[in-house]
């Protein structure tokens, strides 16, 4: 194993992640023909196969099975050298990973301008993916902390509500409904709604809205993208259930309207969520930051 190096055991921990070498080979934006030529490196110097390759799958052997945990060790024990050497640094430099729901990217940019204006030499890296692709990453330790809606019910992990998170429905001001008011939930049963995707916070919290009152709208088109769910809904595919905070300036233009039902908006929490373990530096200051300064998104009233 002497001559395995970082890149390889990484690349090899990618494979093993994503089961395909395809997969991988986007995620480290390298060629295919260049993660397999790793793997078969690596196999090369430990003697043994680590996958059993398929036109259709890639799965681990014994030998892969015991390599991955063994590389998650040696990652891991360099994260939290990272984490020794930047406490020795101090606050003054040091690196912090966010994570974030597609949704807070509507606030958290302001908030992470105002803590670089206190920690300017702070590096700050970013990831937006679904509550689940977040819950993934922190869990692996590819993330120091997360912005997200719903907080994980995991006892490895912590999370402190820091602002409002209203949700309600909107559609554009065209729609019959949009100068209505109180309008019953009942209303939407089997209405068409664009929706996010499965393992978003969103999604799991409109289903959670229309389960309490028994009402089923149908779904009229996925969509992973709260941009494009805007734009559907203003030339009129369809109503769409979201956070408020995404369509601050829409709503100020004039180009969607919130509907006044009974019952919205849910008024649910942002949160800031960690593994429970010793943070840098860098995590720590900007979770006091957070927690001191109770940034609060613009709720709308109707």
């Amino acid at each position: 194993m002497n001559q395995v190096t970082l890149r390889q055991l990484k690349t090899f921990v990618t494979v093993c992640k994503q089961l395909s070498f395809i997969g991988a080979a986007q995620e480290l934006f390298l060629t295919p023909p260049a993660v397999s030529m790793q793997i078969k490196q690596i196999e090369e110097e430990v003697g043994l196969t680590l996958f059993e390759r398929s036109s259709k799958s890639v799965q681990l052997t014994q030998a892969g099975e015991v390599l991955l945990t063994h590389a998650q060790a040696v990652f891991q024990q360099l994260r939290d050298a990272e984490v020794a050497l930047d406490a020795i640094k101090g606050v003054e430099g040091g690196r912090l990973v966010i994570g974030m729901v597609t949704t807070a990217k509507y606030f958290l940019p302001s908030i992470l301008a105002a803590f670089k204006e206190q920690y300017h030499a702070v590096d700050i890296l970013f990831f937006e993916g679904n509550r689940d692709q977040l819950l993934e990453k922190l869990s692996a330790g590819e993330l120091d902390l997360a912005v997200m809606g719903r907080p994980p019910a995991e006892s490895e992990m912590m999370s402190q509500s820091f602002a409002p998170n209203p949700h309600g429905i909107i559609a554009s001001m065209q729609h019959p409904l949009a100068h209505k008011k109180n309008i019953p939930v009942a209303f939407f049963n089997q209405m068409p709604f664009l929706v996010r995707e499965q393992g978003s916070g969103t999604r799991a919290a409109m289903e959670s809205f229309f389960k309490a009152y028994d009402v089923e709208p149908a779904n009229a088109m996925v969509m992973n993208s709260n941009e494009t769910i805007k734009q559907a809904v203003m030339v009129n595919l369809g109503l769409s259930f979201v956070s408020l905070d995404t369509v601050r300036m829409e709503v100020s233009l004039g180009r969607l309207a919130i509907l006044d039902v009974v019952g919205l908006p849910v008024v649910k929490h942002w949160h800031l969520v960690q593994m429970r373990k010793v943070q840098s530096p860098a995590a720590e200051a900007f979770s006091r930051f957070m927690l001191t300064n109770r940034h609060k998104p613009a709720c709308f009233e109707h």
